[in-house]
């Protein structure tokens, strides 16, 4: 039997306490894309034409946006209950740890940083030298195709794909289960989630503490809880 050697998490949702990282700021500028939110997620636009829309709707907004103005988006956001408990667990066992995430890079390479991850990919924008909005990068992560990134730590770490175990809270997050490797879905954050993880006959936890995902990682496990909450 080949032993867990990799853990892969979405951010948004999972390692931290927000429902995603692109609402937060259309939050702070009031503005909402519900209606391609849903082609998004439908497949219907690509992750470039979502990024871009969304742009244009808060330049609408202010038409000038600095970097820190977008950092000021996730102001009191916190960890996820036990994110900070299950990354040190994973890493002092020699696990690797990652983070494949459709969110913004520059609060997911905060969490990272925050966790002392081995590795992390997001998707983000285009600064000039002064900190001010060019517009989107290319994207890096394929919100409907994750499972790229995860071939990718397959390859260069040299891990058998029966050795990943990625997680996730949204449907599109079960791209990241390459053939052989195994996804647990954690605290769901739509009903279309929810009916996706029981159609894909993965295990759900049902739950706002990361803890509760270890007895899917290592089976008949309980995570000892240090009682820091975090």
């Amino acid at each position: 039997m080949v032993g867990v050697r990799a853990v892969v998490f979405d951010c948004d949702g999972v390692l931290t306490d927000n429902g995603s990282s692109w609402q937060n700021i259309h939050d702070y500028f009031g503005t909402e894309n519900l209606v391609m939110l849903e082609k998004f997620l439908n497949g219907e636009i690509t992750d470039d034409e979502f990024m871009a829309d969304d742009i244009r709707l808060w330049t609408e907004v202010q038409p000038r946006i600095h970097r820190d103005d977008i950092m000021r988006c996730y102001s009191g956001i916190g960890l996820m209950k036990g994110a900070r408990d299950v990354v040190e667990e994973l890493s002092r066992r020699g696990i690797f740890v990652a983070i494949v995430s459709a969110g913004v890079d520059i609060f997911v390479g905060v969490i990272a940083n925050m966790l002392s991850v081995d590795d992390w990919a997001a998707n983000g924008f285009d600064w000039d030298d002064e900190g001010w909005l060019n517009g989107p990068s290319p994207t890096r992560v394929y919100s409907h195709d994750k499972g790229i990134m995860v071939e990718k730590l397959s390859r260069i770490k040299e891990l058998e794909p029966e050795s990943i175990i990625s997680v996730g809270d949204s449907s599109t997050d079960l791209s990241m289960m390459i053939p052989g490797s195994k996804f647990i879905g954690f605290n769901p954050a739509r009903q279309r989630a929810s009916d996706a993880f029981e159609d894909a006959g993965v295990p759900v936890v049902n739950s706002k503490d990361l803890r509760d995902i270890w007895e899917h990682i290592f089976e008949g496990e309980s995570f000892i809880h240090s009682g820091e909450g975090n």
